[in-house]
């Protein structure tokens, strides 16, 4: 499933791995990690996903998604 919450994920050369930020989930720097990027993002939707259900289980509000700006981006 698609999900409106961001994932920032950014190579570590100190774990050698690619780590995983959830902006609207911040009670922790890096949620979760992978070996490639792709790896990454799987794993990351995969505890977007379970943090879904955790907030629906504990009948907690969903934060709210990051509104990111529709203005098209200029390239220099």
């Amino acid at each position: 499933m698609n999900y409106p919450y961001s994932m920032v994920i950014e190579w570590s050369d100190e774990d050698s791995c690619y780590l995983v930020h959830l902006p609207e989930f911040p009670w922790q720097q890096y949620h979760t990690h992978g070996e490639t990027y792709e790896e990454a993002a799987r794993h990351g939707q995969e505890v977007i996903e379970s943090l879904i259900e955790w907030y629906q289980e504990q009948k907690k509000p969903l934060p709210e998604p990051i509104a990111l700006s529709k203005k098209p981006l200029e390239v220099a």
